[in-house]
């Protein structure tokens, strides 16, 4: 059973996983979130632990197709970089647009992730906007 039509996006078996990840995340998924909530930045609502497929992502954003990723010791770890890289690809596939970010970063350098996700945005939906009008 699936939220949704295309029966790969959150998953309702994957329903208490998410939750289990959003009451114990880390203190950068926390930081980010105060980031990301409310339509911050240019009004993109973000969504906190939205799994597709396989996968949950930390962040992801509908309008745009954008994962936002963050990465830990964890992704440090010897096999976590091939891990990392087959997920993106498996989220690119299904037209999904990946950024990551050090979680050292969330707390050192806020206001440039502020503009990569505003710049990447402005991109995104330049690109949408463009294959709309390609497409009758």
């Amino acid at each position: 059973m699936s939220y949704f039509s295309n029966g790969v996006d959150n998953q309702y078996e994957k329903k208490q996983q998410r939750m289990d990840l959003r009451s114990h995340g880390t203190s950068a998924e926390a930081a980010m979130w105060k980031i990301l909530n409310r339509r911050q930045i240019d009004g993109l609502r973000f969504r906190r632990q939205y799994s597709m497929g396989p996968y949950i992502m930390d962040f992801y954003c509908p309008e745009l197709r954008l994962c936002i990723e963050l990465d830990g010791e964890v992704h440090f770890h010897p096999g976590a970089g091939q891990h990392d890289l087959q997920r993106t690809r498996y989220l690119e596939s299904m037209g999904i647009y990946v950024v990551r970010y050090e979680n050292y970063n969330v707390f050192q350098c806020p206001q440039s992730i502020i503009e990569h996700i505003k710049q990447t945005a402005r991109e995104l939906r330049l690109r949408k906007k463009e294959a709309a009008e390609i497409l009758p």
